[in-house]
């Protein structure tokens, strides 16, 4: 089945999940295996500073408007579930610096330097350029890549412990609070998958987000090296040349 996807649907996923992905990674550090799913998100907002691995991400859009149930689990007469398919590399450092660099099946680029989210879409020779603040606001990564504490993380979001929710990985799950000018989140709840080593140290292991128009992204990671010595120059960016710019 060939899926089409428009030009704003791509750039809404990729920002809303870079911006998910990276705020949760933001928080890596060590901890003791006795720890529960809180107890690791704490210490992980103490004590991580950068981090850099490879994912895989899948995109599970929503059913087509009208779809009936058969549709809905996995497409009438055996087609499979609408599902996007991409990996790459991920960096970060906090606070609020991240780079996404999609490899496959299609180049994009997405870096945060700390003031401006850019979107690169090789495909389209099209830069995107954002406030920072303005394109996070509404998501993990505002939040949790400048939270000093736990504390400070629950003032805008429902956390809570979701152990012995499968895969062998330590849950944790954050549900935005309603805003309190009445706007909408663009998403309905983050989880974030631990794998604890033999050593007591942790990994970001995977990520399910949802996100307020019903897709679902699993983004798994492998290879994180936390605290890893990363160059500035990684989290600039500079259009290339001939590259279309909006600015927004």
């Amino acid at each position: 089945m060939k899926i089409s996807y428009s030009g704003a649907v791509v750039r809404r996923v990729f920002t809303l999940i870079a911006g998910s992905a990276a705020g949760l990674a933001l928080t890596l550090a060590a901890l003791p295996c006795r720890a529960d799913g809180l107890d690791s998100l704490a210490r992980f907002l103490r004590e991580a500073h950068s981090g850099q691995a490879h994912f895989t991400q899948v995109v599970t859009l929503p059913p087509k408007h009208g779809a009936d149930d058969d549709d809905a689990k996995g497409g009438t007469g055996g087609q499979p579930p609408r599902q996007r398919t991409q990996s790459g590399t991920f960096a970060f450092k906090r606070p609020g610096q991240f780079r996404f660099d999609y490899q496959a099946p299609f180049a994009q680029t997405i870096v945060a330097d700390g003031a401006t989210l850019w979107l690169y879409d090789a495909g389209l020779n099209q830069v995107t350029a954002q406030p920072q603040a303005q394109a996070l606001a509404s998501t993990p990564a505002a939040l949790i890549a400048t939270a000093a504490d736990l504390k400070t993380l629950q003032r805008d979001y429902a956390l809570s412990d979701q152990a012995g929710q499968g895969d062998g990985l330590q849950w944790v799950q954050a549900v935005p609070k309603p805003h309190n000018d009445g706007s909408s989140n663009l998403l309905q709840s983050v989880r974030v998958g631990l794998k604890i080593g033999v050593d007591g140290a942790p990994a970001l292991a995977a990520l399910d987000i949802l996100d307020s128009l019903g897709q679902r992204s699993r983004i798994t990671f492998s290879d994180f090296q936390i605290n890893a010595a990363i160059a500035p120059s990684r989290f600039q960016f500079i259009p290339p040349p001939g590259a279309d710019v909006v600015r927004q």
